[in-house]
């Protein structure tokens, strides 16, 4: 099996393995709820899984749990970050515990950061 396929694989399992504050954020951003935005859950992105995607905004959003506080996983996300940068998609990593706690804020991050972005048009009004 190619590298892609065992991407693709993993994402389907990981679809249906869905975290808490996964499944709860997935239940604000889906159906294009977010400025009509559309965001994929579970997306292949070359050899990693990107927990949200937006094509439209180029934004990856990682729901982070208390295991990226070990330090082997924060030099492991540091690399896929650098990666995914380098493929011109921009990361945000939210903390589960916000998700869990203060939904609002963590919708109203994700919407700074779209906001803060260059639109596709240089005159203005971009696709999303």
């Amino acid at each position: 099996m190619d590298a892609r396929r065992g991407t693709i694989s993993r994402a389907r399992v990981l679809r249906s393995n869905t975290s808490l504050p996964e499944g709860l954020l997935w239940r604000r951003l889906r159906d294009r709820q977010l400025e009509g935005l559309r965001f994929r859950r579970q997306h292949p992105a070359g050899p990693y899984v990107l927990d949200f995607y937006c094509a439209a905004a180029r934004l990856a959003v990682e729901v982070d749990g208390q295991h990226h506080h070990d330090e082997a996983r924060k030099e492991h996300d540091a690399i896929r970050d650098r990666w995914l940068e380098r493929q011109g998609i921009q990361v945000l990593r939210i903390p589960a515990r916000v998700v869990l706690s203060n939904m609002d804020s963590a919708i109203l991050t994700i919407l700074g950061v779209i906001g803060a972005r260059p639109s596709a048009s240089p005159f203005g009004g971009g696709t999303r």
